[in-house]
């Protein structure tokens, strides 16, 4: 594998770790798209380090299991700004 694919990897790695970061999210501060992420953290991690691969995968399995609450969070904040902007 390339050195900046590796040294990348492990960036997203580290950020999601400390940030308990979305897939979303880590792909915009990393300017790469989403199926980058998710291919670097759940096939390309697990080569480099699969201790921290372990890691990352638990904070994505919660950040799934939580994203259809985020989702009304953000569709009910959408409808209370329209109809206070009325």
């Amino acid at each position: 594998m390339k050195d900046y694919i590796e040294k990348r990897v492990v960036q997203i790695a580290n950020f999601i770790l400390d940030e308990k970061a979305t897939v979303r999210q880590t792909a915009k501060v990393f300017g790469v798209s989403k199926s980058t992420v998710h291919k670097d953290v759940t096939e390309r991690l697990p080569k480099i380090n699969p201790l921290v691969a372990n890691q990352v995968k638990n904070i994505l399995d919660i950040n799934k299991a939580e994203r259809h609450i985020r989702g009304g969070k953000a569709t009910r904040m959408k409808y209370k700004k329209a109809v206070n902007s009325r």
